[in-house]
């Protein structure tokens, strides 16, 4: 379906818990959020109808967010009929990777075929720092795991912050000659405010390729990211810059958080509800988030800050 743009609306980000292991600074608070109750989240029934109203007005590819979506009980359940919604093409999730070694097979078989990891940095005081709780050993552990099962494609997402991580750029580039994955910066986005970040920390991405300048631009994938390469690496270096130069133009996507709420943006505030609802009343509310699709987020800056009116965990990754 296209918006009022001419977009062609092919792609839905499903958010399945505002809950998660982690407490990254740039996301959510440090004592976590209040659980909300569960009838006013949507059911794993309801999810699944709007998935498949969700193909039937053009969706083809399926990201699987949360908060951190491998802490739902019901995860696997939820990609298997995911899977299996006629029409839909491609199921992937983002994971923080800490509960990959145990979970990575069962995806595998319920038939996601691509996993997102974040991973911010090499360094395992800098991770505890910036997760608040989480290991280091953990996350590279989730990523083995990841690999040992053959995944179609594993993307390493990491938030770049100047003067915490914009150092080891080289490093963490590194691990694409290492294993066989593409690494993705992601210029840090002025959302949850956890007074942590000053204006320094919003770095453009144009900085990764100060540090890194033998890397050569590689063939573009269609995607939001600006795809470089390393001499004998086995993936690509992406670069996402929704902060220095927004890419609204080619934006496909909608996202769904988990008590029901359609956003056609992920910087605006408005949003359509669907808890609730039978399969026609979803399918007119899809139809109007596609239409309802805003042309751009609006400035974004250390100064200019989100519209979201959620914090990154209550809306999905």
């Amino acid at each position: 379906m296209l918006d009022r743009y001419g977009r062609s609306i092919t792609y839905l980000r499903v958010s399945v818990t505002e809950l998660c292991n982690l407490r990254c600074r740039y996301c959510m608070p440090a004592d976590g959020i209040k659980k909300k109750d569960h009838e006013n989240m949507l059911s794993e029934e309801e999810l699944i109808r709007a998935l498949r109203v969700a193909a039937s007005c053009g969706i083809r590819k399926l990201r699987i967010t949360g908060g951190e979506p491998l802490v739902k009980k019901n995860i696997i359940s939820i990609c298997q009929q995911a899977a299996a919604v006629e029409g839909i093409e491609e199921l992937c999730i983002t994971t923080n990777g800490l509960l990959l070694p145990q979970l990575a097979a069962p995806l595998r078989q319920a038939g996601v075929s691509r996993i997102n990891m974040s991973l911010d940095t090499l360094d395992p005081d800098k991770y505890r720092y910036i997760s608040r709780v989480g290991s280091l050993e953990q996350a590279l552990a989730g990523l083995e795991a990841a690999l040992a099962v053959g995944f179609e494609k594993i993307k390493i997402n990491t938030v770049l912050i100047g003067g915490f991580n914009d150092e080891e750029i080289p490093d963490l580039a590194e691990l694409t000659r290492r294993y066989p994955i593409d690494l993705r910066f992601i210029e840090l986005m002025p959302m949850y405010d956890s007074g942590d970040f000053g204006p320094e920390a919003f770095i453009p991405c144009a900085s990764v390729l100060d540090r890194l300048p033998e890397a050569e631009q590689a063939e573009q994938d269609g995607g939001v990211a600006k795809l470089y390469r390393l001499p004998g690496s086995q993936g690509n270096i992406g670069l996402i810059s929704p902060v220095s130069a927004h890419f609204c133009a080619e934006c496909n996507r909608l996202r769904l958080t988990a008590d029901g709420k359609l956003k056609p943006c992920l910087h605006a505030p408005t949003e359509y509800s669907i808890k609730g609802l039978d399969e026609e009343g979803m399918r007119r509310q899809f139809e109007a988030a596609i239409l309802g699709k805003p042309q751009w987020h609006g400035e974004l800056s250390a100064t200019s800050r989100s519209q979201a009116g959620r914090n990154m965990n209550q809306i999905g990754g």
